[in-house]
């Protein structure tokens, strides 16, 4: 089965337009080393040039961040929905 990743309006230039798009379900590193695959744009956005998450993208699986879980090696089973949630600043 597949997984279902919420792109967040900010960032849906650099994933075709798309809001939603699906992919195989496994650890949430993987999950996200094929979406950038398939949107590379994507990547620049999500990764540093160090190959880290950028520390103002927060990844939820389901409704836990997964920097409250096992990072990167976090498990998205089928069915589950990842979401995407950059961090907005201001003042």
């Amino acid at each position: 089965m597949a997984v279902t990743i919420t792109i967040p309006t900010a960032l849906r230039q650099y994933a075709g337009g798309q809001a939603r798009v699906t992919a195989a379900s496994g650890p949430i590193g993987a999950v996200l080393k094929g979406l950038t695959e398939q949107y590379p744009q994507l990547g620049t956005q999500l990764y540093n040039e160090q190959g880290q998450l950028r520390s103002f993208v927060n990844i939820y699986v389901g409704d836990e961040d997964i920097r409250h879980l096992q990072g990167v090696e976090t498990s998205v089973p089928d069915g589950e929905t990842v979401s995407i949630i950059p961090a907005i600043a201001g003042g």
